[in-house]
């Protein structure tokens, strides 16, 4: 009797581990050696529900993964693999790209996408008008029949239509810190959003793994610099997803800047307040409570997003490593201008968290799941 019972529990234990085994998500990454991709992979690793089938990698094809990233020694034992998205669709689930700018719109088809799911982390589906995206992007787009049907995927913003995506357009960095610091005054109009500067630093990961002379340690090291004046290619993404907040069309001036650290971004944001009708008719600037209560409608249940309390401001090591957005604020009554900032990790929360968040609800998965990553300090 007790060798039937023990017979019995191995068979339902193997049950159970093939059914487990059958309803992981399978993922494939293209573009796992670059900051992004293995930031990826480190994530996905740590997640219950789902499992890596193809690290796609065209400059290490072949190569022990872990020999790229030493930090994947005995956790990781897959060699590399090509980028052929056609043939990984068959295999796996969904298929994050986390390829140049490009790349995506050049391979992407129908029977791809319906093969399976695809999160994009770079900009080929993020703006929805393909003639902005050629200006700002100075590429041809290759298959703009699929940008009405792509997904900005900020989460905090579009969750319910992530959900029934195909395609999801993962934000950029510097917008996703950028918008989400503003959004919820630009929606409940409490600022004017013509009005809005953002000034924005990032860590030199923002800038990817390839040899570039301006992120050479000597370039880096012991100097801050503006670049993209003007014309920082974030531009326009920024400018039209506020505009869907805003009701009407929102320009901004946006300048980033390079800082000599490996992780992080840090939006400082300025705008002028708007005066709104107060309980006994007049209209006066809002108060603190009023920001902080519009806040709070959009950011209270969010487990991602911090909105810090009174004369706390964000600093980007308390989000390093996380997919946390740090978010605070100043009332300026002198000028009656508002100072906003928000602070994230950009290879996280501004790329490969933020995918991942967006995979968890494409397969009706807790919106945490893999991501509740304790910010790293020191």
């Amino acid at each position: 009797m007790e060798e039937d019972v023990l017979i019995l529990r191995k068979c339902q234990s193997a049950f159970e581990k093939e059914s487990e085994e059958v309803s992981m998500i399978k993922a494939g990454i293209i573009g796992a050696t670059g900051y992004a991709g293995a930031e990826l992979v480190r994530i996905l690793l740590g997640h219950r529900e789902a499992e890596i089938k193809w690290y796609g990698s065209r400059s290490y094809i072949d190569e022990k993964y872990a020999k790229v990233y030493g930090n994947m020694f005995q956790l990781v034992e897959d060699a590399c693999l090509d980028d052929n998205i056609e043939a990984l669709a068959k295999q796996v689930d969904v298929i994050f790209t986390a390829t140049p700018q490009g790349f995506l719109a050049g391979v992407l088809t129908e029977e791809i996408l319906s093969s399976a799911k695809v999160i994009d982390l770079s900009a080929d589906y993020r703006i929805k008008d393909v003639r902005t995206y050629e200006k700002w992007y100075q590429i041809e787009h290759k298959s703009p029949q699929f940008i009405e049907e792509a997904v900005y995927g900020l989460c905090e913003v579009n969750r319910e239509k992530v959900k029934q995506a195909r395609l999801v357009a993962n934000p950029g960095c510097y917008t996703t810190c950028s918008i989400l610091t503003a959004y919820p005054l630009v929606k409940e109009r409490l600022i004017e959003p013509n009005t809005l500067i953002v000034d924005a630093k990032s860590g030199t990961s923002g800038a990817g793994r390839g040899a570039k002379l301006p992120n050479l340690f000597c370039e880096v090291n012991e100097n801050m610099k503006a670049y993209g004046v003007t014309t920082h290619r974030h531009t326009p993404e920024i400018e039209e997803q506020l505009s869907y907040a805003a009701g009407e069309t929102v320009t901004i001036n946006f300048t980033p800047h390079l800082v000599p650290m490996n992780r992080g971004i840090l939006a400082t944001e300025y705008a002028s307040l708007k005066k709104i009708r107060q309980e006994d008719g007049s209209y006066a600037y809002p108060n603190y409570e009023q920001v902080k209560a519009a806040y709070d409608k959009y950011y209270e249940e969010e487990y991602f997003v911090r909105v810090l309390d009174k004369g706390v401001y964000p600093e980007t090591k308390w989000v390093e490593g996380s997919n946390f957005v740090d978010i605070g604020f100043q009332m300026d009554a002198r000028t009656g201008r508002i100072v906003m900032m928000g602070a994230i990790d950009n290879l996280v929360k501004g790329a490969a968290g933020q995918a991942v968040q967006n995979m968890n609800l494409l397969f009706g998965l807790p919106e945490n799941e893999g991501l509740q990553l304790v910010p790293m300090f020191p």
